[in-house]
């Protein structure tokens, strides 16, 4: 993992990528920090913390991009995942490196902290704490944005995929208002709940059925059928319950406490999980492409 992780880093400055993600985020992040807090002449930057979510969701793909697309592209995944090495060992050296760039980057967070007490006392408690957030939030885009560069062998199409992930994540609120949860209800107005959850689910497994079989017996249907039959077993049973599930896994509602100063411990513990899931999830993509 050592040897991923020095690779890693040092092709983040032999290539553009890290020196772009670098001056990008500095230049936003300055204009954001003189627009919040020395215009105003304020000692709080919790503006300026929750504008830069808005830019990561922009830079982390582009960060992330090549991580595992361009060993794909260029073949050099094979040597990868013959090397001795397991593959979580060269997920979590790629997932490293890529966070340790984004240190490097909010780092000038604490410097603006540092400039600001030079001419009043600000909370460094809650510029710690929305630091910490920063933190964890990126933590987990950059798992996010790993995940979906081993899905192609296009950095472009990675990092497309990338940012209309990070942006339904952000935005999984808006989404679970907009989305109407008492569809299915509407279609069976005169079954219970149970009723409608087995006709749905039956419906759902039928379907999945018959795709398997058209398209070769891919495990991918499987898998895809496995979430549709939740989701929509979902919306069947309780779909009342939909808005407040997404907004409980929206990662703006989690990360917004921090920038207030507020550590909730739940918040934390959420973006490590879902940092730890995508990279569980990158790490099965790999093991696949491994035994393909």
């Amino acid at each position: 993992m050592g040897a991923i992780f020095r690779r890693e880093v040092l092709s983040y400055f032999t290539s553009p990528i890290g020196y772009i993600f670098l001056a990008a985020f500095y230049a936003f992040s300055a204009f954001s920090f003189t627009s919040n807090s020395l215009q105003y002449g304020t000692t709080k930057m919790d503006g300026m913390f929750q504008q830069l979510m808005i830019i990561l969701i922009v830079l982390i793909p582009i960060l992330t991009m090549r991580t595992l697309s361009e060993e794909k592209k260029n073949r050099t995944d094979q040597c990868l995942l013959t090397a001795p090495v397991g593959l979580g060992g060269i997920v979590v050296g790629k997932f490293l490196a890529a966070f340790l760039i984004y240190l490097l980057g909010i780092a000038v967070t604490l410097v603006y902290a540092v400039v600001i007490s030079a001419f009043a006392s600000p909370d460094w408690a809650a510029i710690l704490g929305n630091f910490v957030g920063l933190l964890l939030v990126g933590a987990a885009f950059i798992a996010v944005g790993i995940f979906c560069s081993s899905l192609t062998e296009n950095q472009v199409v990675s990092a497309v995929i990338s940012f209309i992930a990070l942006i339904a994540l952000y935005m999984l609120t808006t989404i679970g208002d907009v989305i109407p949860s008492d569809f299915i209800e509407k279609l069976m107005p005169d079954l219970n709940a149970v009723v409608r959850t087995v006709i749905t689910e039956a419906a759902v497994i039928a379907v999945v059925l018959i795709i398997f079989f058209a398209a070769g017996r891919r495990a991918g249907v499987l898998i895809g059928g496995f979430i549709a039959m939740l989701v929509l077993g979902l919306f069947a049973a309780k779909g009342e319950l939909v808005p407040t599930i997404f907004d409980k896994l929206s990662f703006w509602e989690r990360y917004v406490g921090f920038t207030y100063g507020l550590f909730d411990l739940s918040n934390a513990l959420f973006f490590v999980s879902a940092a730890a899931v995508f990279l569980f999830l990158t790490v099965r993509v790999l093991e696949k492409r491994r035994w393909a």
